[in-house]
């Protein structure tokens, strides 16, 4: 056991180590550079830039740059360009705004995808398994902005609540009790409205695996035995089903710096994803390369997890 966690954290350090690499000289390889002239700018001298590339190792090689960089964001001192703010600091705020609507979000996907996508494979081809697939396949193709202004409309209309934002303006000196259910509120649209595509596409997943399973002929001798079916379907198919999905929820991880940036963007939700794009469109690299290394750290992070989980999952697999 040991000998396997030493095993898994060195290969996923080397993999950081290059993914590190080959993010930062795709960010340098991109077209423009953050310290040219901008000719609509009066006030963006050339001696300014001659400062902004010194300030930030810019007029040096590109392995050094790397060097400087790493450094700096081990040390906590790297500095967003667009507002010279830290950028560590910067994503950690972000980061508590995204992780209740990624908490909630997640939550709603995992718990309501079992018992829909079970269901479907258990009524295969009845009027229970038609309509969800006709729902699953309808929430797939509409798309999220369209859908999320429908909704907007219709909670606006039917319960005369904001939904704009984390928190209504103004409500400052309110009530904690106030408080509270404003912010529930405002969290609760934008956390279903992420759910209901993991919803369509994880029961989906949920009743092919279970459709798959319960061909097996360990299932057909379960049922020859006299068993339950709820014994025969949640006992020995289920637990037998799960294996695919401890991956899918180990790389669900990334989703706590991802965010999502049409869902933020409509909501006018400052999480992460909206930082993300609005460093892209500023060219603020510290932000974009730290964004990307701490996602990757999640994602390997996520797959080390999924190996424990398999264990527990499925008893045969032996380190």
């Amino acid at each position: 056991m040991l000998s396997f966690i030493g095993r898994s954290v060195i290969q996923k350090i080397v993999t950081l180590f290059f993914v590190s690499i080959v993010s930062f000289l795709i960010i340098h390889l991109a077209p423009g550079e953050p310290s040219q002239v901008d000719p609509l700018n009066p006030k963006f001298t050339p001696e300014i830039v001659e400062r902004f590339q010194k300030a930030f190792h810019l007029d040096k090689p590109l392995h050094v740059q790397y060097l400087y960089f790493y450094r700096d964001l081990f040390t906590g001192k790297t500095v967003s360009w667009k507002d010279n703010q830290s950028v560590l600091a910067k994503i950690w705020e972000r980061f508590l705004n995204s992780l209740p609507l990624f908490l909630v979000g997640t939550i709603i996907t995992w718990t309501l995808s079992f018992p829909i996508g079970i269901r479907s494979a258990i009524f295969r081809g009845g009027l229970y398994d038609r309509c969800t697939t006709f729902f699953s396949y309808l929430l797939i193709s509409i798309p999220g902005f369209f859908f999320a202004y429908v909704l907007i409309i219709l909670v606006v209309n039917g319960f005369h609540v904001p939904v704009i934002g984390m928190e209504t303006f103004g409500l400052g000196d309110a009530p904690w009790p106030h408080l509270v259910m404003d912010r529930i509120w405002h969290l609760l649209l934008p956390s279903v409205l992420g759910a209901t595509g993991g919803i369509a596409v994880l029961s989906r997943y949920v009743r092919s695996q279970m459709l798959e399973v319960e061909g097996q002929d360990y299932v057909r001798t379960a049922r020859a035995k006299g068993l339950p079916p709820e014994q025969v379907h949640y006992k020995h198919a289920l637990r037998n089903a799960l294996l695919p999905f401890v991956t899918m929820f180990g790389l669900i991880l990334p989703g706590l710096i991802g965010g999502s940036v049409i869902i933020e963007s409509i909501f006018s939700w400052p999480g992460m994803g909206r930082m993300a794009y609005e460093a892209i469109l500023a060219r603020d690299y510290p932000v974009i390369l730290t964004v990307n290394f701490v996602s990757a750290v999640l994602v390997l992070a996520g797959t080390f997890v999924s190996d424990l989980l398999y264990l527990v999952v499925d008893p045969r697999i032996r380190l």
